[in-house]
């Protein structure tokens, strides 16, 4: 059991990172997710889904207009007929792209979003043809990602992902020391300590939520981010909201019992 009996959680019967189908990475209707979240008894669901802008990758892991077009419309429909049993929130997990700034703000900008998540999933590095996923289990890319080392990786990474709580209207950041997840001889340095340090001093200042993402009890048998990490926010009075990061229905609200046990 994850020792998080001091750390604080607003709000720990909504689930605040949830995916549906169209990103292409995810199963089930989101009527599924909206129903097994009545069934877990929480109180409110939140639709975060991937947007990002410019990116190269093997295949397409995000929404585009058309389908965020499909997102809303399904998602009122869904909270026409469970109106009163569970609120449904639309948001949106953008995926910072510095070359890509602008139309990011654009396309934010055009919709209404519940939630806007920042997170950073792939960094442009030179002399390779198509952007580094750091989140992937491709085995190509993780390879990739151990020849170019993962202490420079994960600089660029606190770096950018720093520079996206500065630059993006967000509202919550998502899996903050998530990349190369699959990497299990991942570990921080000082250095990177230092960064996330000065990356929740941003936070902070903009008054920003930090999520507790329990998909990392599931993948390395600790949620993202670590507990120091969680001490680190609670000591600048950041509110932390718990998200499951599903990708399939039955994944919502995953472990949440073991940060609030009369939650579920």
């Amino acid at each position: 059991m994850v020792n998080t009996g001091l750390i604080r959680i607003q709000n720990p019967a909504s689930d605040h990172h949830v995916h549906t189908k169209l990103c292409g990475h995810a199963t089930g209707e989101m009527e599924q997710y909206v129903q097994t979240a009545i069934e877990k008894k929480l109180k409110k669901i939140n639709f975060l889904e991937h947007m990002e802008e410019e990116i190269s990758w093997k295949t397409r892991t995000w929404l585009q207009e058309s389908d965020f077009d499909k997102y809303f419309a399904e998602g009122i429909r869904l909270r026409s007929i469970y109106k009163g049993q569970i609120e449904i929130g639309l948001g949106v997990e953008c995926g910072y792209n510095p070359d890509a700034t602008e139309t990011l703000l654009k396309r934010l900008a055009q919709r209404q979003w519940d939630e806007i998540g920042i997170s950073c999933h792939f960094l442009k590095i030179e002399g390779l043809n198509e952007h580094l996923n750091l989140f992937t289990r491709n085995e190509e890319n993780i390879a990739i990602c151990r020849s170019i080392g993962t202490d420079i990786l994960l600089t660029s990474y606190f770096h950018s992902l720093t520079e996206a709580v500065q630059i993006l209207p967000g509202t919550i950041v998502c899996h903050l020391d998530g990349p190369l997840r699959h990497l299990p001889e991942l570990q921080l340095r000082d250095s990177h300590y230092m960064q996330i340090d000065n990356l929740l001093k941003e936070i902070a200042k903009k008054n920003i939520t930090l999520e507790i993402n329990t998909s990392g009890l599931r993948i390395r048998g600790e949620q993202f981010p670590a507990l120091r990490i969680l001490a680190m926010a609670q000591d600048y009075d950041i509110t932390m909201h718990l998200g499951s990061d599903a990708h399939k229905p039955e994944d919502v609200g995953s472990n949440f019992q073991q940060f609030w046990p009369s939650t579920l």
